[in-house]
């Protein structure tokens, strides 16, 4: 696969997370959601941490939260660096096309997440009660590299009380699948089940 094609499979999934995200944040207030289908859900939440939106500031108490946004943001940028430099890599060394695709496809979802991450602070003022504005006069909500990511693809698939028969957890409510995600997060996650799933194609 061409640098080209690499290329142009990027700017795609930008443009689909990117669009995605700036019309659910100036049309949806946090916390709103349309169902699609009873299984599907467009939910508006924010991501200021990790996956699920866990922070670092959770697990080291003694950095704060802004101290630990910034971490974040910057780790991210130093991956995403390093994801990129892989991705030229086997481009110029014709590695497989899998290989290739699998690492075009996490580089745009870990971009596009960062783009949240580092310019949505400045670009948007909050959606607490409220449809964000874009540059507000007034200003963002945050400074560059403290943006939260904006997340709304959620799949409830089951949500109700298990059968008795079953052990352990029988007659307790259930949930399956409960977190929000975006297209970046879709990128991502199939990028890396590509290379778990053909790891012999991939790396050949």
């Amino acid at each position: 696969m061409s640098l080209k094609k690499s290329i142009f499979i990027i700017i795609i999934i930008l443009l689909i997370d990117q669009i995605s995200k700036i019309y659910i944040k100036m049309h949806f207030q946090l916390g709103e959601d349309v169902a699609v289908f009873s299984w599907f859900k467009i939910l508006f939440v924010e991501n200021d941490g990790m996956a699920w939106g866990t922070k670092l500031s959770d697990i080291f108490s003694f950095i704060d939260d802004k101290s630990a946004k910034l971490i974040l943001t910057l780790f991210r940028i130093g991956a995403v660096s390093g994801i990129g430099y892989w991705l030229f890599s086997v481009i110029k060394k014709q590695k497989t096309k899998t290989l290739i695709f699998a690492i075009s496809l996490i580089f745009a979802g870990a971009l596009g997440n960062i783009l949240d991450s580092v310019f949505y602070g400045v670009f948007f003022d909050d959606s607490y009660g409220q449809v964000a504005a874009f540059l507000p006069e007034s200003g963002g909500y945050a400074g560059v590299f403290h943006g939260k990511v904006v997340d709304m693809l959620h799949f409830p698939l089951y949500n109700d009380i298990l059968p008795e028969w079953l052990p352990f957890f029988g007659g307790k409510q259930f949930s399956f699948f409960d977190p929000v995600f975006n297209i970046a997060d879709v990128a991502i996650s199939t990028g890396i089940g590509i290379l778990i799933v053909f790891n012999k194609k991939a790396f050949k």
